[in-house]
């Protein structure tokens, strides 16, 4: 519902919408050469036998449609989990009111950021809903294994006669669980990590409202954070869904480590965190600045 101001907007999940999606774009768009990069980096085969500094663009289009309704989901179902448990610990009503006795009895001062995580972690698995399908394309397209986006999703498709509807279904989200392994982790510090960081700015500034500055400055630090810790996982997703047959995350595992050592886990951790530092500051900048703009915090 629109207010009596054109650009503001009451409802917060309608917010979270809006926002969510042009802060997905936003970032997608602008880092997408070094995101191709990290890929052709932490690819088996190296980094210039899948492409090299050339078209640093492969595989734009599976980002293009992705980006908006992933982040947008993302963001719909955090802040939606966040404000649900938030009013179960105040109210001790709604979905989650015997959440009011454990934060009483068990998590106390930890409370925040417990939510903080659990509506994060929510927001990731229902997000990778639509990630993990356009992971999928964009990489197979960045490491050179196809022309374009669409050349990957035709060469999925065309396997239907040989592995079926379910098979093209598996193939599609392969590296899920790997891929909730990974953005779970992430999810779990780095925004935890920007909204005390934000807190923070409140108590010490005396004012509600944080910028969109702040905020992106905020999650450019809790994204390094994050990525640094998270790169193993990273590694393995991307060896797992640029893999020319399925193969069990394990088997994956010990084949990394017996032919290129642990160091193996680690390629590709300075773009990486180059790239989700500069995302960080991009997608949780514009996430608020649109946020602001249409009438929240």
């Amino acid at each position: 519902m629109l207010s009596s101001s054109s650009t503001t907007i009451e409802n917060p999940f309608t917010r979270a919408l809006l926002a969510g999606g042009l802060a997905g774009t936003s970032v997608d768009l602008s880092l997408y050469p070094i995101d191709t990069l990290k890929t052709r980096l932490q690819a088996s085969p190296g980094f210039y036998a899948s492409g090299g500094f050339r078209g640093v663009y492969a595989g734009v289009g599976s980002a293009v449609i992705g980006s908006a309704p992933g982040a947008a989901l993302f963001f719909v179902t955090y802040e939606g989990f966040k404000s649900s448990l938030r009013h179960a610990r105040e109210t001790g009503n709604g979905y989650f009111a015997g959440y009011a006795g454990l934060h009483d009895g068990l998590f106390g001062a930890w409370s925040e950021p417990i939510e903080h995580m659990a509506a994060a972690s929510a927001g990731e698995i229902a997000a990778c809903a639509v990630r993990v399908p356009t992971e999928v394309i964009k990489q197979r397209a960045q490491a050179a294994q196809y022309g374009s986006s669409a050349a990957a999703l035709r060469a999925i498709l065309n396997q239907r006669g040989a592995i079926g509807v379910t098979g093209i279904w598996r193939e599609m989200y392969r590296g899920w669980n790997v891929t909730i392994m990974r953005e779970v982790p992430f999810t779990v510090i780095q925004f935890p990590l920007w909204e005390a960081m934000k807190e923070w700015k409140r108590r010490t500034s005396g004012r509600e409202e944080i910028s969109a500055v702040q905020s992106g400055l905020f999650g450019s630090l809790a994204g390094a954070v994050a990525a640094g810790v998270t790169t193993p996982l990273d590694v393995l997703k991307t060896r797992i869904m640029l893999a020319r047959h399925r193969t069990s995350t394990l088997r994956l595992l010990q084949q990394i480590l017996k032919e290129s050592g642990v160091g193996a886990f680690f390629k590709g951790v300075g773009p990486r965190i180059t790239w989700i530092s500069a995302g960080g500051a991009i997608f949780l900048g514009t996430y608020q600045w649109a946020c602001n703009a249409l009438g929240g915090l």
